[in-house]
């Protein structure tokens, strides 16, 4: 069995390879007319819930954001009528969107959540990482769950304080509510994955903020935390069988063979993008995104 640091330095070159330069701007790449054409034609999901008023969503985050942000703005654009905006970094987690951090952060100081929640007044600000378990950003100090897992989730539940906070304080009286985006499967460290999702829990029953579980809608059904390649079609990908990869086995891909995190069925590269192709792990972490903030953005 492969000890969790050799696991740590295969996944860097998976990460490192989606993650490229920082500076280069996470809008860079054109859309490609090859993802959602089919879906974009399509009503609201009969699940999601139409405010009255259009959000203003605002969405930061790490690889698996830089590969589904044009994904979501579809989704919220024509679901919700939603004002989007996306600010992903590959490589990056939750300390690297604070303020302060300085040079010790992927993230530039433009491009903060306070920053930017100062400068668009979003009503929702999503947050999506895989949590950065292997040191790959210099925020962390060196801090890694495969060394200590004591010190990684207490840094961890420290940092997504922190940053409630300083959006909490940009906001003002217009607070945004946070959506903290549950993680899928992790086929290397299981328990950790529920364990920062149990986080992401619990920091938003304490601040009245929202979680979109979109973790759950890539994984099996009675079996959470079990990581799985292939899932079956679920009805959307019925009724639209572009997403439905596999349709004589009734399946779908959620992972490409070598990359068991991330959800493009594109190979990374060395310069971060959404995802140049259909892929429906990506489809359906977005529509979960969508109908949780449809029923937030409803309830007022």
């Amino acid at each position: 069995m492969r000890k969790p640091w050799i696991v740590g330095l295969l996944l860097a070159g998976v990460l490192l390879g989606a993650c490229g330069d920082p500076e280069s701007g996470p809008e860079a790449a054109p859309p490609s007319p090859a993802v959602g054409t089919t879906h974009q034609r399509a009503a609201a999901s009969p699940s999601t819930t139409v405010p009255a008023e259009a959000p203003k969503v605002l969405y930061l985050g790490d690889s698996l954001a830089m590969e589904a942000q044009k994904v979501l703005g579809q989704e919220l654009r024509r679901d919700l009528r939603a004002d989007y905006t996306s600010r992903p970094y590959s490589g990056t987690t939750v300390c690297d969107y604070l303020e302060g951090t300085g040079a010790k952060s992927l993230v530039p100081d433009g491009d903060k959540a306070a920053a930017l929640v100062r400068s668009l007044h979003p009503d929702f600000v999503v947050l999506q990482f895989w949590g950065n378990a292997w040191g790959y950003t210099w925020c962390m100090d060196g801090i890694t769950h495969a060394d200590d897992p004591t010190t990684y989730y207490k840094r961890y539940r420290a940092d997504m304080a922190r940053l409630t906070e300083q959006i909490a304080a940009a906001g003002g009286a217009a607070r945004p509510r946070i959506v903290w985006v549950a993680q899928g499967p992790d086929p290397i460290t299981p328990d950790r994955v529920r364990r920062v999702n149990e986080l992401y829990e619990q920091q938003a029953a304490a601040t009245g903020d929202v979680v979109a579980d979109a973790g759950a809608r890539v994984s099996a059904a009675g079996a959470r935390y079990t990581w799985v390649q292939y899932l079956p079609c679920d009805a959307y990908e019925h009724e639209h069988p572009a997403y439905c990869t596999q349709p004589g086995r009734d399946r779908t891909a959620l992972h490409l063979d070598k990359d068991y995190l991330h959800f493009c069925l594109a190979p990374t590269t060395s310069t971060p993008k959404p995802c140049p192709v259909r892929s429906p792990g990506i489809l359906r972490i977005a529509r979960e995104i969508t109908r949780v903030i449809g029923r937030a953005a409803a309830a007022g």
